[in-house]
C-alpha cells in the first residue's frame, strides 16, 4: 500500500548508548525517540529483533517471533523492583563504540536470571496475571520457543537434529518428559519474552503517541537452528533421516560473486504451507504487526521464485530457481489482515515477474542512492531520483552498505567526478548531507537515513559487511552525538521538503 510522505532514521536498538555494553529499551531509547520527534521524523526502522545465535546477526535468529533478551533494560527491571542496586556493582567497562557480544552475555544473563528469580519470589498479583495472560496469548509460538531454548541449553548448545531422536522428532512422550524435567528453565525463557515485549511495547507506545511509526524487518528465511524448524519441520525442505536442510537457500552467481551466495537456511516447502492456507506465515506477520507498524520484507524476490541448492554443495553455483506461490500467499494475507503495510526489498537481480508481484499489491520498493553511482555495471541509473515513482522508499544506504562518507572516500576519482556532476558540487556540510538532501527532496513517499549518515561517520561505523562472518552488527553511537545542531539541520531539511506534515 502507498504511504504518506515522511522520513525517518534506520537504527537498530543494539546501537543505543548504555552502561551495559549494548543498546537496550531503557532511557537512551526514549531519548532517541525524542530526537526523532524534535527533528520532525515520523519513521524509525529497526533490523529483526529476534534472539541471535553465534554470529550475532539479526538475520540468523533462534526464533522468527521471539525477541532478543539482550535488549531488555536492567535499568527498567530495577525500576520494577526486580533488580537491586548491588546487581549493578562491578560492571565491566565496556566500549562505547562497539558491542562486545561475549562480554555482554557474561554480564547481562546473570542479571536477567536474578530478575527472573525475584519475579518468581515477589511478583505482585497484577504482574503474575499479566505474565499469565502473555503466556496464554502467545502460546502458539512461545511454548515451542521456550522449550527449544531450554533443550538447547540442556544439550550443551548442540543443534536440535543432534539431540536424542525422540525429542528431536518431538515424540509426545519425550515432550512430556522434558517439559517436566525443564520446567524451571522453560519458565525462565517465557519470563524473558514477557519482559522483552513489555519493555518494547511501552517504547513503541511512546513513539506512536508522538507520531513515530516503527518499521520492522522480516528476514524471509529462518535459521535451521531455530524453534521454528524444530517445531514445524513439515514447513521446510529437510532430509528426513538427518534433519539437515535438503535444499538450502542462497543466490546464484552474479557480477559480484562468481560462486553466488550460499546461506545454508532450509528453503520452505511451499506446497505444504499452501495446503495449510499459509497458517504459519500469517501468524508470523500477525505477531510482528502486534509490535511494529510497518514491515520491510528482506529478499522479497523469494516470494516469487527462490534459488535452491542441494545439501552437500559448498557453493551456490549448482542451484536452480523454483517458483513460489507469492501471489496466492499475499492474497490470503490480505484477506486475513486487511491492508498490508509492507515494504519490499527488491534489490539485486530482479525479474519482471518479481516487480509484477510487488506492484500487484502496491508494495513500495527500495531505492539506494549509493547504487546510482560507480563504474560500469555497478552504477544503476534506476536509483537516480529522476527515475523514481512516488510509491517507493529511498535510502542513502542500508545496513549492508558502507556509510555514505566511507562509500564516497573509497570511490575512484572517475566515480567521484560522476557524483560531483550530478550534485553540481559537494557542499561544505559534507557528502552525507548532500545525499540526505537528495533523498529528502525526491518524490519517494518515504526516505530513510541510517543514523551513521546523519552523524557523518566513516567506514568504522558500518553495521554489516556482507560475506564477512565476524565483526558485524556491533556499531554503537555515543549519547553526545545527538547534538542540537544535527537535530535542527535534519529537522529544517525535513520541513523544507514537505516530510513533516504534523509539525
Amino acid at each position: 500500500m502507498p504511504f504518506s510522505r515522511a522520513s525517518g532514521i534506520l537504527l537498530h536498538p543494539t546501537s543505543f548508548p548504555s552502561q551495559f555494553g549494548i543498546g537496550d529499551f531503557g532511557s537512551e531509547a526514549y531519548r532517541f525517540v525524542d530526537f526523532l520527534i524534535e527533528s520532525r521524523q515520523h519513521l524509525w526502522q529497526v533490523l529483526p529483533l529476534g534472539p541471535t545465535g553465534d554470529s550475532n546477526s539479526p538475520y540468523a535468529s533462534y526464533s522468527a517471533m521471539a525477541g532478543n533478551p539482550l535488549l531488555i533494560s536492567p535499568e527498567l527491571l530495577h525500576k520494577k523492583g526486580l533488580l537491586d542496586q548491588e546487581n549493578f556493582a562491578d560492571l565491566p567497562k565496556f566500549s562505547t563504540e562497539k558491542v562486545d557480544f561475549s562480554r555482554v552475555i557474561q554480564t547481562k544473563i546473570p542479571m536477567l536470571q536474578k530478575a527472573c528469580e525475584n519475579f518468581k519470589a515477589s511478583a505482585t498479583s497484577v504482574q503474575q496475571q499479566e505474565f499469565s495472560e502473555f503466556c496464554q496469548i502467545q502460546a502458539y509460538w512461545l511454548d515451542d520457543y521456550a522449550m527449544f531454548m531450554a533443550l538447547k541449553d540442556a544439550h550443551g548448545g548442540a543443534s536440535w537434529n543432534a539431540w536424542e531422536p525422540a525429542i528431536a522428532q518431538r515424540k509426545p512422550e519425550a515432550i512430556k518428559q522434558w517439559q517436566q524435567n525443564l520446567a524451571d528453565e522453560i519458565f525462565y525463557y517465557q519470563y524473558l519474552q514477557f519482559e522483552f515485549f513489555c519493555q518494547w511495547s511501552d517504547l513503541k507506545r511512546y513513539a506512536n503517541q508522538h507520531g513515530i511509526q516503527i518499521i520492522g524487518d522480516i528476514a524471509i528465511y529462518v535459521a535451521h537452528e531455530s524453534a521454528d524448524v524444530w517445531s514445524h519441520p513439515e514447513n521446510f525442505c529437510l532430509n528426513q533421516q538427518t534433519g539437515e536442510p535438503a535444499l538450502m537457500a542462497g543466490t546464484p552467481p552474479d557480477y559480484f560473486s562468481a560462486t553466488g551466495q550460499l546461506w545454508g537456511n532450509p528453503v520452505y516447502d511451499w506446497k505444504q504451507l499452501q495446503q495449510e492456507n499459509f497458517k504459519w506465515w500469517v501468524q508470523r506477520f500477525q505477531t510482528m504487526l502486534n509490535y511494529v507498524d510497518l514491515i520491510r520484507i528482506d529478499h522479497f524476490r523469494g516470494f516469487q521464485a527462490y534459488w535452491a541448492v542441494k545439501q552437500g554443495e559448498t557453493t551456490a553455483i549448482n542451484g536452480k530457481w523454483i517458483e513460489a506461490p507469492g501471489e496466492a500467499f499475499f492474497k490470503v494475507l490480505k484477506e486475513k489482515l486487511g491492508a498490508l503495510p509492507i515494504i519490499a526489498e527488491d534489490l539485486g537481480e530482479i525479474t519482471p515477474e518479481v516487480y509484477a508481484l510487488r506492484d500487484q499489491f502496491e508494495f513500495p520498493g527500495m531505492k539506494i542512492l549509493q547504487f546510482a553511482f560507480g563504474e560500469g555495471i555497478q552504477a544503476d541509473k534506476r536509483f537516480l531520483p529522476f527515475n523514481y515513482q512516488s510509491n517507493c522508499v529511498v535510502y542513502t544506504g542500508t545496513h549492508d552498505n558502507d556509510t555514505t562518507v566511507g562509500w564516497f572516500n573509497q570511490l575512484s576519482p572517475q566515480s567521484r567526478e560522476e557524483v560531483l556532476r550530478y550534485l553540481g558540487r559537494i557542499s561544505q556540510s559534507g557528502i552525507h548531507w548532500d545525499l540526505i538532501q537528495l533523498s529528502l527532496s525526491s518524490v519517494a513517499n518515504q526516505a530513510i537515513i541510517p543514523l551513521q549518515d546523519v552523524l557523518g561517520l566513516g567506514t568504522e561505523a558500518r553495521m554489516n559487511f556482507p560475506g564477512k562472518n565476524l565483526g558485524n552488527w556491533g556499531w554503537r553511537y555515543q549519547s553526545a552525538a545527538l547534538t542540537p545542531e544535527v537535530r535542527d539541520r535534519l529537522g529544517a531539511m525535513t520541513k523544507t521538503y514537505g516530510r513533516s506534515p504534523i509539525l
